[in-house]
């Protein structure tokens, strides 16, 4: 089968979709931490490859909705009312860390998913630095993350979806967001035969995902793919069981492009799925899309190259298919730089629409800190492990298929973690500046 005509963009420019190398990204994800329950403990000495050099949501913050006017700062963090259809995230799963050994300290956090592969790698890379401080991460999902920080069971919270702010309060009102990375999230299909890169539109997408298409020779995508030989298998839609941030992502594009899932649907963490079977984490969508054949879901990339599944090329506004990748990524947030907000949450999957080679299905992740911290020690290692992380940290992020945060990013995140405090009111940074 020949490869559908599709580009992946690179620091160069557009070209031609190269061949993948998977193999280092499956130990990333698998192979380089152990596990504790539902916990990941990362910081125990995992054999890592080397980096290479390079209740439903209140008042959301909206994504960045294409208009005539350019939208200004104000309007990329005001929030509309939640749609009806967002449904609440379940309960967040207890997670079990391990307790410290003498002379060590423990971090805990939890959260996105989406981040797992990154934490996995650079967390372990910290440890290696600094042996003392240990890092325990549950990959439990965004939703789950927010839960577990409000209910002060973690050191941190992970999330691709901002917290509202309606979920700040319930925290104790004095949670920060910091950008740790920024990534797409890729549409992967389960079409034994069929290469890589079958063309898709934000409106197909919607209405495959509110079931108006139910078969893969549907004319509205043969259309898009007059070369790809596609035949009658029935379209199996996979989404996230759990509140998600990758899930908020892919709803604030969908928001952004099709009329009618912004009407019938709407964005979120979790929203009231019109068809689809459910998965667990991207962990659990992507194995359901890998043993369904005719599926589709969204998750991370490098879900999609650990599981060897095949990415659709997104329609980026201009006329051009894109291949998820974290330079489609880095122009997707170019575009959107000049409306970041000082408190750092805004969504800008959509891109602002129409933007030459930019993936619309991107979108910042977050950590989320509380500004005064109650114990001296624990914030002051916080403090300092991502003043690593969105500087040396950000080494690791595009073997791993993220985008390094661009440098405006990293100026508004040291301003945030330079404003964390301790609870006699000093300064919890302390590494050199």
């Amino acid at each position: 089968m020949e490869t559908p005509d599709v580009k992946r963009t690179t620091s160069a420019g557009e070209i031609p979709n190269p061949g993948r190398t998977v193999a280092s990204r499956r130990r990333f994800l698998f192979g380089t931490v152990g596990v504790t329950g539902a916990a990941i403990l990362v910081a125990c000495g995992g054999q890592a490859a080397s980096p290479t050099a390079a209740p439903a949501p209140a008042q959301p913050i909206a994504p960045i909705v294409p208009t005539a006017t350019a939208a200004s700062a104000a309007a990329a963090s005001t929030a509309p009312t939640a749609t009806a259809a967002a449904a609440a995230a379940p309960a967040p799963t207890p997670l079990v860390f391990p307790t410290a050994a003498p002379g060590e300290l423990l971090i805990n956090g939890a959260g996105s998913s989406f981040d797992n592969p990154l934490f996995s790698k650079a967390f372990s890379e910290y440890n290696k630095a600094n042996p003392k401080i240990k890092i325990n991460y549950g990959s439990v999902g965004s939703g789950a993350g927010i839960q577990q920080f409000t209910k002060g069971t973690v050191d941190f919270g992970a999330s691709d979806a901002p917290m509202t702010d309606q979920q700040i309060t319930d925290s104790g009102g004095d949670a920060i967001h910091l950008p740790v990375t920024l990534g797409p999230a890729a549409v992967s299909y389960n079409l034994p035969g069929i290469a890589e890169g079958v063309k898709l539109t934000g409106v197909v997408l919607g209405d495959i995902f509110m079931g108006k298409i139910t078969a893969w020779n549907d004319p509205a995508i043969v259309k898009l793919n007059p070369d790809v030989k596609l035949d009658n298998t029935p379209i199996a839609v996979v989404h996230r069981s759990d509140g998600s941030g990758t899930t908020d992502i892919f709803t604030s594009y969908l928001t952004s492009i099709s009329p009618d899932w912004k009407t019938n649907v709407g964005f979120g963490s979790s929203v009231k799925w019109p068809v689809g079977i459910g998965g667990k984490g991207s962990e659990g969508v992507a194995g359901q899309v890998k043993q369904t054949p005719g599926g589709i879901g969204y998750f991370e990339l490098a879900y999609a190259q650990a599981n060897k599944l095949t990415s659709a090329a997104i329609d980026d506004g201009s006329g051009n298919y894109l291949l998820p990748g974290p330079d489609g990524a880095s122009a997707c947030a170019a575009n959107v730089a000049s409306k970041v907000p000082s408190d750092l949450r805004i969504r800008i999957a959509g891109c602002g629409g129409g933007v030459k080679g930019a993936y619309p299905i991107s979108g910042f992740s977050w950590v989320i800190l509380h500004k005064t911290q109650k114990d001296t020690e624990h914030g002051q290692a916080l403090a300092n492990l991502f003043w690593w992380m969105i500087h040396s940290g950000q080494s690791f992020a595009k073997d791993l298929n993220y985008a390094p945060l661009p440098d405006a990013i990293v100026k508004l995140g040291e301003e945030k973690l330079k404003g964390i405090v301790t609870a006699d009111g000093k300064l919890a940074l302390t590494v050199s500046t």
